[in-house]
């Protein structure tokens, strides 16, 4: 099985509300940043946690990357973020320092 699956879904999203349009890439809300755990690997739609992953804090180096936590697992996961992304959140997230290590 590919790690990663292409899938063009628009969606709601469970946080805010915001109808997003899937281009493929979409994996979280331009809004508000929130995910949703739906993937083990993305796109796959296998995990059956669907908590939401609410965006801690973003790494950068090359790019901008998103940390998010599920808050219903606790599980850990790291996005690219869009150029589409609310710029104003992006920016609160980078005054919050992340702990990678948990």
């Amino acid at each position: 099985m590919k790690k990663f699956q292409k899938k063009e879904e628009n969606f709601t999203c469970d946080h805010c509300g915001t109808i997003n349009y899937g281009d493929g890439w979409t994996d979280h809300c331009h809004n508000c940043l929130y995910s949703k755990h739906v993937d083990n690997y993305p796109g796959d739609r296998r995990n059956k946690c669907h908590g939401l992953m609410e965006p801690i804090g973003i790494i950068r180096k090359k790019e901008e990357k998103i940390v998010y936590e599920c808050i219903k697992c606790k599980t850990r996961k790291i996005c690219r973020s869009s150029k589409s992304d609310n710029r104003q959140e992006i920016l609160k997230l980078l005054s919050q320092p992340v702990d990678l290590s948990q």
